[in-house]
């Protein structure tokens, strides 16, 4: 005999990250091909656009990563940075200030990417957790301040 279950039922485990190398893989590819595409459309030596694509990059996948991979990540989508988005293309610099903040923002926003997704995450599985025992859990209003 056939017993038809629903398929939410039973607690749902919060989704896990993708491994580090899968991560990196796709920090190197992508950030080659958004590099590449910013100096056919916008132009080479223009890092301002490409910092901020590599920064929606970084964050992009964050969202699916642990936050080891993060430093892997901000490192990987820098090389394409430095590498080609400046002139001289295809040699690698390191201009101080300049590329330590570059390093920062890609950093920052995988980091901004890993959070918001394991927050995303903590507050489902807290919904999850309310739901299954029939009561529904606290929101805070403004008199509970």
């Amino acid at each position: 005999m056939i017993e038809w279950v629903p398929l939410a039922s039973g607690a749902r485990p919060v989704p896990r990250p993708v491994a580090a190398p899968l991560v990196w893989a796709g920090a190197f590819g992508g950030a080659l091909t958004l590099v590449a595409l910013l100096n056919g459309t916008v132009g080479a030596g223009r890092p301002g656009p490409a910092l901020v694509a590599l920064s929606l990059l970084a964050a992009l996948l964050g969202l699916c990563a642990r936050f080891t991979a993060a430093p892997g990540t901000a490192l990987l989508c820098w090389l394409s940075l430095n590498g080609f988005a400046i002139p001289p293309a295809g040699t690698l610099t390191w201009a101080g200030r300049r590329d330590a903040l570059w390093l920062a923002c890609l950093l920052g926003a995988a980091l901004v990417g890993t959070a918001l997704a394991r927050l995303v995450h903590a507050r489902a599985a807290y919904r999850r957790l309310g739901t299954e025992t029939g009561a529904e859990p606290a929101e805070p209003g403004l008199g509970d301040v």
